[in-house]
C-alpha cells in the first residue's frame, strides 16, 4: 500500500524509511514560463506509530528553526523513528532564499494563507497543501518561529489558547515537554489563515515557538530549544531514546491580549528603555522616539498601558506611526495552564 500527494512527487507517505523530495510549486512570471519553485520535505518513517509534521521557514528570516530541521534531517536515522516525521525546514522557499519574512515573488504571508488555495500563486499553493494534505495527516504539529529582522521575542513556546479543554491539555503537556524560558499564549484564532488556526479547526495538537529573533541566531536559545525538540518528539511518541529537556527551572506563562501591543504616534529612531523580560507596572516609561528632521522637537515617550513583562521588543530603530515598539504581556507565573482553555 502506498500514498501519495500529486504534488509532492516521489514521496510515498506509507514506505518506511527516509525520502528526501520537493513540494512542487507552479510558478509563471516574466523570467519563467510554467517554472517549479521547489520546497524541500523530508519523510523519516520507522513504521507504525504517531505522525509528527515539523515546519520552519515560514517566514524566509527566521532561522532556528531551519537550523534545526535541517540538523534533524541529517542526523536521525528511520530506525530511530516510531511512527513518522514530516519534515519542512524551509516550508516559504523563496522568503527563506531572500532572507525576508515574505518573498518578493508574491509578497504573502505565508502564516496568514491558509487554507489556500491549489490554483494560486506560490504562497497560496503552498497553504493548501499544508492545511489540506499534511495537516490531517499528522497527530501533532510544531511551526517553529522566531522575531525575524523586525523584533526579539522572550524565548518561548507559542500557542493559542483551547478550542476545546483536551487540545489545551495536549498543548500544554507539549509546552511542558518542550521546555522553553518562557510559554506565550494568545486567544484562540489569534490570527486568521495562520498554522496554529489550521491545526485547531483540524483538531490537531499544534505548539508553534518564538525563539529570539533580530534576524539573526541566538547560540543559547538554539541549544536549549534543540535539547527541547527531541524531548517534545519523545514525549509525542515519534522519537525512541529521547532525552527529556529542563533547566530545573519552571516555564514562565505570559499572554499577550488586546492590550499588549504600544505602537508608535511619531516616526522617528526608537530608543528602547527596557529589555525583553523586564517586569513593568502601568504607566512606566518603555520606549521613546526621536524625531530625525525636527532638531528642536523633544523624544515622544511612551509607557505600558498595563502591568506585564516585556515580551516582544521592535529590532530595527526606525519606525513610522503605528509600528509596534514593544509588546507587554500579563504575567501568570508558573502555573497559568492549569485547566485554562477560554480567552481572557
Amino acid at each position: 500500500m502506498s500514498l501519495h500527494i500529486p504534488r509532492i512527487p516521489g514521496i510515498d507517505f506509507a514506505a518506511v524509511g527516509k525520502q528526501l523530495g520537493y513540494l512542487e510549486i507552479e510558478h509563471s512570471d516574466n523570467e519563467n514560463d510554467a517554472a517549479v519553485i521547489p520546497s524541500p520535505i523530508a519523510v523519516l518513517s520507522g513504521g507504525d506509530g504517531p505522525t509528527v509534521l515539523l515546519i520552519a521557514g515560514t517566514h524566509g528570516d527566521e532561522y532556528e528553526g531551519q537550523i534545526l530541521l535541517q540538523e534533524l534531517i541529517r542526523t536521525l536515522n528511520p530506525d530511530e523513528v516510531t511512527g513518522r516525521l514530516i519534515i519542512l525546514p524551509a516550508l516559504n522557499i523563496p522568503a527563506v532564499r531572500e532572507g525576508r519574512r515574505v518573498s518578493s515573488v508574491d509578497r504573502v504571508n505565508l502564516n496568514r494563507a491558509l487554507p489556500g488555495r491549489a490554483d494560486g500563486g506560490p504562497a497560496l499553493q503552498i497553504a493548501s497543501i499544508v492545511a489540506r494534505e499534511l495537516i490531517p495527516m499528522a497527530d501533532f504539529v510544531m511551526d517553529i518561529h522566531s522575531g525575524g529582522i523586525a523584533s526579539e521575542y522572550v524565548p518561548s513556546a507559542f500557542v493559542y489558547q483551547g478550542p476545546t479543554p483536551e487540545l489545551w491539555a495536549a498543548k500544554v503537556a507539549a509546552v511542558t515537554a518542550f521546555n522553553a524560558a518562557y510559554s506565550v499564549v494568545v486567544k484562540p484564532m489569534l490570527k486568521a489563515g495562520s498554522i496554529s488556526g489550521a491545526a485547531d479547526q483540524a483538531g490537531v495538537p499544534m505548539i508553534s515557538t518564538e525563539l529570539g529573533g533580530r534576524g539573526t541566531v541566538s547560540l543559547p536559545i538554539l541549544n536549549r530549544a534543540r535539547t527541547g525538540l527531541r524531548s517534545l518528539l519523545g514525549h509525542w511518541g515519534v522519537l525512541k531514546d529521547a532525552g527529556l529537556s529542563g533547566t530545573g527551572d519552571p516555564i514562565q506563562w505570559v499572554e499577550l491580549t488586546a492590550q499588549s501591543a504600544v505602537h508608535s504616534t511619531m516616526a522617528g529612531i526608537l530608543e528602547p528603555v527596557v529589555e525583553l523580560g523586564q517586569k513593568v507596572m502601568a504607566g512606566e516609561l518603555v520606549a521613546r522616539v526621536h524625531s530625525v528632521e525636527e532638531l528642536e522637537r523633544p523624544p515622544k515617550d511612551f509607557i505600558s498601558p498595563i502591568d506585564g513583562v516585556v515580551a516582544i521588543v521592535r529590532h530595527p530603530a526606525l519606525v513610522n506611526i503605528g509600528t509596534t515598539v514593544v509588546n507587554i504581556a500579563v504575567d501568570h507565573g508558573t502555573s497559568y495552564a492549569k485547566g485554562n482553555h477560554e480567552p481572557s
